[in-house]
């Protein structure tokens, strides 16, 4: 544009001269005569400096310009790359949180069907549970039916034949056998037969309440509980239970005395054809022929099994009566515990002291032949 300008200003004719562009039609070019000026040197020249100076200014007007331009363009550049960075940055921001808000939702999902599965799975157990729950308690309902009828009819001065079977005559009496676990939804009476010599009518014998005895058992009836550590449960253990079951093999005694208080012992017979099985010593089990507690030669009709533990252990009839007694005792307290036992306290008193008599007779050796 500069050059254009310049160009044009060279082609200016000078101050005072004229020319016509294009002659016209039927005239002939004439030289003109120029018109001489005194004073038109002096004026070009000012005019030519006027010219000049207009051009160096124009010059750099442009250069200005071109440079303010330039330098407009260069910031705009620069803006231009920050923002694209920005941009640049901005997008992968983006896309790093919506890579994050996918992990989390699928994970937030894998959460949330997990917690499904699991409460599912609870629900089946715990249904399950229920169900088995409401099994047993309609089975224990209708063992407790059956043992209220048992015991609310057995009296000391009426009792019950069928609770009672060594009150039972030899003819009718009739043993059960198999396994006969003394537990407190069943009586251990049933796998003792004929334990003791029939007593004398109870209206034949002269009896008075002892006042100790009567006012331990009293304070015992108020609040029922198996801790040997009360005064009424303590005297029956060091008097009665402790002799009773004080047998020649000290550590199996411990063994013995220890299920008959947890309610986990078993007796059953022996039937004639049956062989020992022997999972511990001889010695210690016994045998057909040998008591495993008196370690005495001895003709062994029944055995017993401590828990679960499969170890059978060969007994003589006198150990079995001793046994048999102490199970009787903890079988009826156990009844007034669970409250299953509805006499008057006098009653329940003479009670306990018939099987105390009971205990008393068998650790002296006396024990009913059918034994």
């Amino acid at each position: 544009s500069q050059a254009c300008f310049e160009e044009d200003s060279q082609k200016q004719p000078a101050v005072g001269h004229w020319k016509p562009l294009m002659p016209s039609k039927g005239s002939k070019e004439e030289p003109e005569p120029e018109c001489q000026d005194p004073g038109g040197d002096e004026s070009q020249s000012t005019e030519q400096l006027n010219v000049s100076r207009l051009r160096s200014s124009s010059v750099e007007i442009r250069e200005k310009g071109s440079e303010f331009l330039k330098e407009e363009l260069h910031k705009a550049q620069k803006e231009l790359k920050l923002k694209d960075k920005e941009c640049e940055r901005l997008s992968k921001v983006r896309e790093q949180l919506e890579q994050e808000l996918e992990e989390l939702t699928a994970s937030l999902f894998e959460e949330a069907h997990k917690m499904v599965r699991e409460a599912n799975t609870k629900q089946a157990a715990s249904e399950k549970q229920l169900r088995e729950a409401r099994g047993k308690i309609d089975m224990l309902q209708a063992e407790v039916t059956a043992l209220k009828t048992l015991v609310i009819t057995s009296t000391p001065s009426s009792p019950n034949r069928e609770l009672h079977p060594q009150l039972q005559s030899p003819t009718k009496a009739v043993f059960r056998k198999g396994h006969g676990r003394n537990k407190s939804t069943s009586s251990a009476v049933i796998t003792a037969a004929s334990q003791s010599v029939t007593p004398e009518p109870v209206s034949h014998e002269c009896k008075e309440v002892d006042s100790i005895l009567f006012a331990e058992f009293q304070a015992w009836k108020e609040s029922p509980t198996l801790d040997k550590s009360c005064s009424f449960l303590d005297r029956i253990y060091r008097e009665d239970v402790g002799p009773c079951l004080d047998f020649t093999k000290q550590e199996l005694s411990e063994l013995v005395r220890a299920a008959v208080e947890q309610n986990t012992l078993t007796i059953e017979p022996v039937a004639s054809q049956t062989l020992p099985v022997v999972k511990v010593s001889a010695v210690e089990c016994g045998g057909p022929k040998k008591c495993a507690l008196s370690g005495l030669p001895r003709t062994c009709k029944h055995r017993i099994m401590l828990g679960d533990s499969g170890n059978y252990y060969y007994i003589s009839p006198s150990c079995r009566a001793r046994i048999t007694a102490v199970c009787n005792f903890f079988t009826y307290i156990r009844y007034i515990q669970q409250g299953l036992v509805r006499q008057d306290v006098e009653l329940m008193y003479w009670e306990v002291m018939r099987l105390r008599r009971e205990m008393s007779l068998a650790k002296l050796g006396f024990f009913p032949s059918e034994m």
